[in-house]
């Protein structure tokens, strides 16, 4: 499982969601292979947040607009003329989107079709990766891994505007893009976690705010299970993913990415593991929510490791490991920027976590 750095080197790369948390990890290993990167996205909406903590690091173009703005977008579009887009950018909380359905549905649907809109001028564009969600299928909770020809569908509001974003992404690809020798596809993945993480009802981030603050995690579906998976092993993968599509046109037009079968735990065990990595001396209390969240969720990414040779490097025991050194890195005041890129130099090397 490998990154072809010539593949990357000079390469225009228009990267939306890069002042995310995903987007900033992104933009920095794009960076690192040589890539042109340019990002579009809202200002970071956590304070702090992992992009203002890498302070420009990696040369990233930066460009703050909603990727609700037609006008916007198109404008970053023409400054970038990009070869290759990854579309990050999103309203990617479950909860929020029972707050906010409209704006979630806004951003997620409409926002990509503002983005695949404008991409219709870039003339030098060759491939379009969407990131959704491994929440786009139709989940019946019975705990069966979906793979990719599985209905879409989605019970909640940010499950909805995931699974319509594919089919958007799939009717512009048809529609406009193929008849230009533009490949666009949609890459599913689900919980990440790593260093840099402050978003709002996260579970790592949640459990940073807990220990910072003296107290008790609390769990809302403590026996709920989700496919964890690091940021390294995702960024890789949608990285290989975009070269596999370059290369050979007979690479699926979407794919899932998780762990392995016997890497999957519940939210109560991922939480043991961090707290215990953290030397946390708090135990955690269950506040069961009032709003509906799927307690089953797995993908089956055995397509991913046929057609690319993808499979995650880390174990989970590997990815909490690597994510605690990077709060405590955090927490000391250490330099997070080297922490960082120490992180994703170890992972191109074929290093793994503590």
């Amino acid at each position: 499982m490998t990154i072809d750095r010539n593949f990357w080197e000079n390469k225009r790369v228009l990267l939306t969601g890069h002042t995310g948390f995903k987007g900033s990890w992104a933009g920095l290993c794009l960076a690192d292979l040589g890539a042109k990167v340019t990002g579009f996205s809202l200002t970071p909406e956590t304070t702090p947040s992992l992009f203002a903590l890498l302070d420009g690091h990696g040369g990233v173009t930066s460009h703050i607009g909603d990727i609700r703005d037609g006008g916007a977008v198109a404008a970053a579009v023409q400054d970038a003329d990009p070869e290759i887009v990854i579309h990050m950018a999103a309203q990617a909380l479950v909860r929020r989107s029972y707050r906010e359905p409209l704006q979630t549905v806004h951003t997620n649907v409409l926002g990509t079709a503002n983005l695949l809109q404008a991409l219709r001028a870039a003339p030098s564009l060759k491939t379009v990766l969407v990131i959704t969600s491994d929440k786009v299928y139709r989940n019946d909770e019975r705990g069966a891994a979906f793979g990719e020809d599985a209905p879409l569908g989605g019970d909640d509001p940010y499950s909805a505007s995931k699974a319509a974003q594919e089919i958007v992404a799939q009717s512009w690809a048809s529609s406009f893009f193929a008849e230009k020798g533009v490949t666009v596809a949609t890459a599913r993945a689900g919980n990440v976690i790593g260093g840099g993480d402050f978003s709002e009802d996260r579970l790592i981030p949640d459990i940073w705010r807990a220990e910072k603050d003296d107290r008790a995690l609390t769990l809302r579906y403590p026996k709920a299970t989700r496919p964890w998976q690091h940021v390294l092993d995702l960024t890789a993968g949608y990285l290989m993913y975009i070269e596999a599509l370059a290369r050979d046109p007979a690479t699926p037009r979407a794919l899932n990415f998780g762990p392995l079968s016997d890497d999957t735990y519940t939210v109560e065990a991922i939480s043991a593991r961090m707290l215990a990595a953290l030397g946390s001396r708090h135990v955690p209390r269950v506040a069961p929510s009032d709003l509906k969240e799927k307690t089953a969720l797995a993908v089956d990414a055995a397509r991913a490791a046929a057609a690319l040779g993808w499979r995650p490097r880390l174990s989970l025991a590997q990815s909490v490991g690597l994510t605690a050194q990077w709060y405590r890195a955090f927490n000391a005041g250490a330099d997070v920027v080297r922490e960082t890129m120490d992180q994703i130099h170890s992972y191109w090397d074929g290093g793994a976590a503590p």
